[in-house]
């Protein structure tokens, strides 16, 4: 069997959330089929720049074709069609445009995939809301399973997605949250899905005191994991841990591992320690009282399955469904929404740590039972052999056809963000939702 994986960045030393996942899922079918990788010459997902040399590459083994990017993107240019396609009544036109400008525009790897779609048993897409996802999927429509890793923002309801949902041959969800998303926002329910997520390389062996004397750091702590930006939460955050710092008689440190975007404030309650490698992050967490994860937007945080799965519990923003939705049906977190329930929940995380540990042994459990590697394989697996016996159906408005110049043109879509208000909220929580899925 031979299988693409196609992703708008690849690379060992690639380490964004869709990105990652996309080298774990290809590395780990790599076991079972043939398996390349296509994907862009960028480095950077703000600018798409080419980076990277076009042509053949190996990453772990596998072989990976890069493809150079149309033009960088115009961050201004971007802003302005967002805005309109986001929160204004607009055109099939005006979307396609603001498709052009999200990127990574590399029509070369569209062209392969047309070209050789036949020299695939299945093409397994990343990222619905790129130029690479959404004109690859409609090159190979009968073998085209798309990896969403979809957040509630407005991206999720611009029109041209809800074919792109309806019309691939399947699903594979992050969450019970993303899976609503898209069907709400899509009405995708006749499509083969399944809430997969993702696993990771977790070591056998992790050493806390080993963390502790490397960045000299004597101090009981909450951990941030990630991309230190405004986008991720950590303003809010840094304003929220400084006054918990100012109200608690003894605050627990916020160390932070990951590159920066903002200003790290200047106290001895926060240790920035920038990037680090696999061994520190685990040792980091090991180490850890607890990981706070702060964002309001995810599809499913790799970091806080990794918490889990040493045994830490997890304090999440409760504005992300996911993490919220993620919090209650494995009983291994805690989460706030403003600054007092931070600071209560961060209180009582510190100060009850046998309560504490029994929320991170649950959240091993979670872990091991729906996204230990296993299980995550046999889902991929699961799916592909169904799709093999079952034959492609072909669906009327995938590929697309675009209207003509003066149809095209006409304002008559409705803003992104007033779709996006109509798709229900919250985590999903049901009894039958909240078991482990069965294949």
């Amino acid at each position: 069997m031979k299988l693409a994986v196609v992703a708008q960045r690849y690379g060992a030393d690639i380490n964004g959330g869709a990105e990652l996942h996309a080298r774990y899922i290809a590395e780990r079918l790599a076991r079972h089929a043939e398996v390349e990788v296509l994907t862009t010459c960028a480095r950077d997902y703000v600018t798409w720049r080419n980076e990277l040399p076009a042509g053949e590459d190996r990453v772990n083994g596998i072989r990976v074709l890069r493809f150079p990017v149309r033009r960088p993107r115009d961050p201004d240019r971007f802003g302005r069609r967002s805005e309109r396609v986001f929160n204004q009544t607009h055109s099939d036109a005006d979307e396609h445009a603001w498709l052009e400008e999200e990127g990574p525009a590399a029509p070369g790897l569209v062209k392969h995939l047309a070209r050789g779609r036949t020299g695939w048993d299945f093409v397994v897409f990343f990222s619905y809301r790129y130029y690479h996802a959404y004109y690859g999927a409609a090159a190979v429509p009968d073998r085209a399973l798309l990896v969403p890793t979809a957040e509630r923002d407005p991206a999720a309801g611009v029109s041209l997605f809800g074919p792109l949902f309806r019309g691939v041959r399947a699903l594979m969800y992050n969450s019970h949250e993303e899976r609503a998303l898209i069907e709400g926002v899509s009405g995708n329910t006749s499509v083969p899905g399944v809430v997969v997520g993702v696993g990771s390389e977790i070591p056998e062996r992790t050493d806390a005191e080993r963390f502790r004397r490397k960045h000299g750091i004597t101090r009981r702590f909450a951990l941030y994991v990630g991309r230190i930006d405004e986008n991720k939460g950590c303003k809010e955050l840094f304003d929220f841990h400084r006054r918990y710092a100012r109200a608690e008689p003894d605050p627990l440190q916020l160390v932070l591992c990951g590159h920066s975007l903002l200003p790290i404030p200047d106290t001895p309650h926060v240790r920035h320690l920038g990037f680090v490698s696999d061994e520190d992050k685990f040792d980091a967490l090991a180490a850890a009282d607890l990981l706070v994860m702060p964002s309001y937007y995810e599809s499913l945080s790799i970091v806080a399955l990794e918490a889990w799965a040493v045994g830490r519990p997890v304090l999440a923003n409760a504005r992300c469904d996911v993490l919220k939705g993620q919090c209650i049906r494995s009983n291994a977190g805690l989460y706030y929404r403003g600054y007092e329930e931070f600071a209560e929940a961060l209180s009582w995380l510190a100060r009850r740590r046998p309560l504490a540990e029994a929320l991170g042994e649950n959240g091993r459990r979670y872990f091991e039972q729906n996204y230990a590697w296993p299980v995550i394989e046999g889902k991929y697996l699961h799916m592909i052999e169904r799709l093999r016996r079952e034959p492609a159906v072909a669906s009327g408005e995938w590929p697309p056809r675009r209207p003509g110049w003066r149809a095209g043109r006409r304002a008559v879509l409705p803003p992104a963000a007033s779709v996006l208000e109509q798709v229900p909220a919250g985590p999903v929580i049901s009894r039958r939702e909240a078991e482990p899925e069965r294949l």
